[in-house]
């Protein structure tokens, strides 16, 4: 698990888009968990505040994930301006299974 890496992506998605994101989500979950190194993904909503959304999988290594982004591409380009610009790699240190 050395180079295993964790991936979220946070989304602000306003209630009356928040059906076509589930959508959209899911089609680029559906991508992502087709390539090589894909381990598991999540869709999630904050229950403070419901127009937060994360897009959570996790990878062999960050190289994976990399190589994953560009096959989804296509599928997230609908959702780029709802996404929150920041940081999505993140190295797993610490694994409690």
């Amino acid at each position: 698990m050395l180079n295993d890496m964790l991936a979220l992506i946070r989304y602000s998605v306003p209630g009356a888009r928040a059906e076509e994101f589930m959508e959209q989500a899911t089609s680029i979950l559906g991508t992502l968990s087709a390539q090589t190194g894909y381990r598991s993904g999540h869709i999630g909503r904050s229950v403070d505040e419901p127009g937060l959304w994360a897009l959570v999988s996790e990878w062999e290594g960050a190289g994976f994930y990399r190589r994953a982004l560009s096959a989804a591409r296509m599928d997230m380009y609908p959702l780029m301006t709802l996404m929150i610009n920041e940081p999505s790699a993140f190295e797993v240190l610490v694994s409690n299974p």
